[in-house]
Protein backbone atom coordinates (compact mmCIF):
# COMPACT_ATOMS: atom_id res chain seq x y z
CA UNK A 1 0.00 0.00 0.00
CA UNK A 2 0.58 3.66 -0.54
CA UNK A 3 -0.51 7.20 0.64
CA UNK A 4 -1.01 10.53 -0.80
CA UNK A 5 -1.42 13.26 1.43
CA UNK A 6 -3.07 16.60 -0.62
CA UNK A 7 -2.32 19.58 1.81
CA UNK A 8 -5.19 22.32 1.35
CA UNK A 9 -3.84 26.17 1.18
CA UNK A 10 -5.07 28.95 3.71
CA UNK A 11 -8.37 29.16 4.76
CA UNK A 12 -9.61 25.96 2.34
CA UNK A 13 -10.58 22.10 3.04
CA UNK A 14 -10.30 18.93 1.77
CA UNK A 15 -13.58 19.95 -0.01
CA UNK A 16 -11.72 22.29 -2.34
CA UNK A 17 -12.25 21.56 -5.76
CA UNK A 18 -8.76 20.17 -6.78
CA UNK A 19 -8.81 18.41 -3.36
CA UNK A 20 -12.19 16.27 -4.67
CA UNK A 21 -10.55 15.83 -8.35
CA UNK A 22 -7.94 14.15 -6.71
CA UNK A 23 -9.68 11.99 -4.65
CA UNK A 24 -12.21 11.30 -6.97
CA UNK A 25 -9.25 10.14 -9.97
CA UNK A 26 -7.37 8.04 -7.52
CA UNK A 27 -10.72 6.14 -6.33
CA UNK A 28 -11.35 5.51 -10.42
CA UNK A 29 -7.51 5.01 -11.58
CA UNK A 30 -5.59 4.07 -8.26
CA UNK A 31 -7.64 2.90 -5.48
CA UNK A 32 -4.47 0.89 -4.28
CA UNK A 33 -3.25 4.40 -3.19
CA UNK A 34 -4.92 5.69 0.02
CA UNK A 35 -5.87 9.60 -0.26
CA UNK A 36 -5.77 11.62 3.00
CA UNK A 37 -6.64 15.25 2.83
CA UNK A 38 -6.65 16.63 6.92
CA UNK A 39 -8.59 19.49 7.42
CA UNK A 40 -6.03 21.96 9.04
CA UNK A 41 -6.60 25.52 10.98
CA UNK A 42 -4.57 28.58 9.91
CA UNK A 43 -2.44 28.06 13.07
CA UNK A 44 1.00 27.07 11.49
CA UNK A 45 2.33 25.12 15.08
CA UNK A 46 -1.13 23.01 15.16
CA UNK A 47 -0.66 22.28 11.60
CA UNK A 48 2.99 20.97 11.52
CA UNK A 49 1.90 18.90 14.81
CA UNK A 50 -0.86 17.20 12.76
CA UNK A 51 1.47 16.64 9.64
CA UNK A 52 4.39 15.35 11.47
CA UNK A 53 1.68 12.96 13.49
CA UNK A 54 0.19 11.89 10.32
CA UNK A 55 3.09 11.27 8.37
CA UNK A 56 4.73 9.70 11.05
CA UNK A 57 1.34 7.14 11.66
CA UNK A 58 1.40 6.46 7.89
CA UNK A 59 5.73 5.40 7.29
CA UNK A 60 7.91 4.09 6.29
CA UNK A 61 4.97 2.64 3.63
CA UNK A 62 5.04 4.85 0.56
CA UNK A 63 3.60 8.56 1.05
CA UNK A 64 3.06 11.05 -1.33
CA UNK A 65 3.18 14.83 -1.45
CA UNK A 66 0.83 16.78 -3.20
CA UNK A 67 0.26 20.65 -2.20
CA UNK A 68 -1.63 23.83 -3.34
CA UNK A 69 -0.77 27.25 -2.04
CA UNK A 70 0.16 27.48 1.47
CA UNK A 71 -0.19 23.57 1.22
CA UNK A 72 2.57 23.97 -1.63
CA UNK A 73 5.19 25.78 1.83
CA UNK A 74 3.95 22.89 3.95
CA UNK A 75 5.14 20.11 1.33
CA UNK A 76 8.11 21.49 0.95
CA UNK A 77 8.94 21.55 4.93
CA UNK A 78 7.55 17.73 5.17
CA UNK A 79 9.60 16.57 2.23
CA UNK A 80 12.97 17.56 3.60
CA UNK A 81 12.61 16.11 6.68
CA UNK A 82 11.26 13.31 5.71
CA UNK A 83 12.78 12.52 2.39
CA UNK A 84 9.85 12.61 0.63
CA UNK A 85 8.46 13.22 -3.30
CA UNK A 86 6.48 16.75 -3.79
CA UNK A 87 4.31 17.69 -6.16
CA UNK A 88 3.56 22.23 -5.68
CA UNK A 89 0.66 24.01 -7.07
CA UNK A 90 0.90 27.55 -7.32
CA UNK A 91 3.12 27.21 -4.44
CA UNK A 92 3.13 30.14 -1.30
CA UNK A 93 7.08 31.21 -0.93
CA UNK A 94 6.88 33.34 1.79
CA UNK A 95 3.78 33.22 3.27
CA UNK A 96 4.85 34.99 6.02
CA UNK A 97 4.60 38.56 4.07
CA UNK A 98 1.08 38.16 3.79
CA UNK A 99 -0.17 37.18 6.88
CA UNK A 100 -0.11 40.88 8.45
CA UNK A 101 -2.91 41.24 6.37
CA UNK A 102 -5.10 39.02 8.86
CA UNK A 103 -3.33 39.38 11.97
CA UNK A 104 -5.74 40.31 15.06
CA UNK A 105 -9.33 40.05 13.21
CA UNK A 106 -11.77 37.31 12.79
CA UNK A 107 -11.01 35.46 9.43
CA UNK A 108 -13.55 32.80 7.96
CA UNK A 109 -12.79 29.09 6.38
CA UNK A 110 -14.20 29.11 2.50
CA UNK A 111 -15.90 25.90 3.44
CA UNK A 112 -17.22 26.15 6.98
CA UNK A 113 -18.19 28.70 9.38
CA UNK A 114 -15.16 28.67 11.83
CA UNK A 115 -13.47 31.53 12.61
CA UNK A 116 -10.02 32.17 13.34
CA UNK A 117 -7.42 34.72 14.63
CA UNK A 118 -4.04 35.33 13.60
CA UNK A 119 -1.65 36.76 15.87
CA UNK A 120 2.06 37.91 15.75
CA UNK A 121 3.08 34.44 17.70
CA UNK A 122 1.65 32.80 14.40
CA UNK A 123 4.24 34.23 11.84
CA UNK A 124 6.77 33.30 14.16
CA UNK A 125 5.58 29.72 13.60
CA UNK A 126 5.26 29.97 9.91
CA UNK A 127 8.90 31.05 9.70
CA UNK A 128 10.39 28.59 11.97
CA UNK A 129 9.48 25.71 9.34
CA UNK A 130 10.48 27.80 6.24
CA UNK A 131 13.48 25.91 4.24
CA UNK A 132 15.37 28.88 2.83
CA UNK A 133 17.29 25.78 0.93
CA UNK A 134 16.28 22.77 -0.77
CA UNK A 135 18.57 19.51 -0.10
CA UNK A 136 16.69 17.76 -2.54
CA UNK A 137 15.25 19.90 -5.26
CA UNK A 138 14.87 16.64 -7.74
CA UNK A 139 12.30 15.29 -5.38
CA UNK A 140 9.48 18.38 -6.72
CA UNK A 141 7.57 19.09 -9.42
CA UNK A 142 6.60 22.77 -9.49
CA UNK A 143 3.42 23.68 -11.57
CA UNK A 144 2.74 26.87 -12.30
CA UNK A 145 0.08 29.03 -13.97
CA UNK A 146 1.18 32.69 -14.64
CA UNK A 147 -2.05 34.23 -14.21
CA UNK A 148 -2.16 33.58 -10.36
CA UNK A 149 -3.77 36.40 -9.08
CA UNK A 150 -2.83 36.00 -5.41
CA UNK A 151 0.96 35.00 -5.79
CA UNK A 152 3.85 35.93 -7.96
CA UNK A 153 4.77 32.68 -9.86
CA UNK A 154 7.87 34.86 -10.45
CA UNK A 155 8.85 33.76 -6.44
CA UNK A 156 8.13 29.76 -6.83
CA UNK A 157 9.80 29.37 -9.95
CA UNK A 158 13.27 31.20 -8.25
CA UNK A 159 12.99 29.36 -5.61
CA UNK A 160 12.73 26.00 -7.11
CA UNK A 161 14.74 26.89 -10.22
CA UNK A 162 16.37 23.83 -10.45
CA UNK A 163 13.14 21.09 -9.74
CA UNK A 164 11.10 19.91 -12.21
CA UNK A 165 8.81 22.58 -13.39
CA UNK A 166 5.48 23.08 -15.49
CA UNK A 167 5.04 26.85 -16.05
CA UNK A 168 1.92 27.74 -18.07
CA UNK A 169 0.39 30.55 -19.66
CA UNK A 170 -2.50 32.21 -18.34
CA UNK A 171 -4.89 30.45 -15.34
CA UNK A 172 -5.48 31.74 -11.96
CA UNK A 173 -4.32 30.78 -8.70
CA UNK A 174 -6.64 27.79 -8.66
CA UNK A 175 -4.72 26.33 -11.18
CA UNK A 176 -7.42 25.79 -13.85
CA UNK A 177 -7.68 22.07 -15.51
CA UNK A 178 -5.60 20.46 -12.64
CA UNK A 179 -7.28 17.34 -13.55
CA UNK A 180 -5.21 16.99 -16.85
CA UNK A 181 -2.27 16.72 -15.10
CA UNK A 182 -3.33 14.08 -12.31
CA UNK A 183 -2.09 11.09 -14.14
CA UNK A 184 1.58 12.70 -14.80
CA UNK A 185 1.39 13.58 -10.99
CA UNK A 186 1.27 10.47 -9.58
CA UNK A 187 3.83 8.84 -12.55
CA UNK A 188 6.26 11.49 -11.12
CA UNK A 189 5.68 10.63 -7.42
CA UNK A 190 5.76 6.96 -7.72
CA UNK A 191 8.96 7.04 -9.65
CA UNK A 192 10.69 10.23 -7.22
CA UNK A 193 10.04 7.92 -4.80
CA UNK A 194 12.13 4.91 -6.06
CA UNK A 195 15.05 7.52 -6.85
CA UNK A 196 14.76 8.38 -3.52
CA UNK A 197 14.75 4.91 -1.47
Amino acid sequence: MSALIYIHGFLSSPASFKSRQLEAWLQENRPEIQYVCPQLTPYPHEVQMLLESLLERLLPQPVYLVGSSLGGYWCTYLAEKYKLAAVLINPSVHPYEMMPDYLYRPIKSYYSDSIYTLTAQHIDEIKAVEVAQLQRPENYWLLLQKGDEVLDYRCAAAKYSVSKQLLEEGGDHSFQNFDRHIGAIIDFLQQTHKNIT
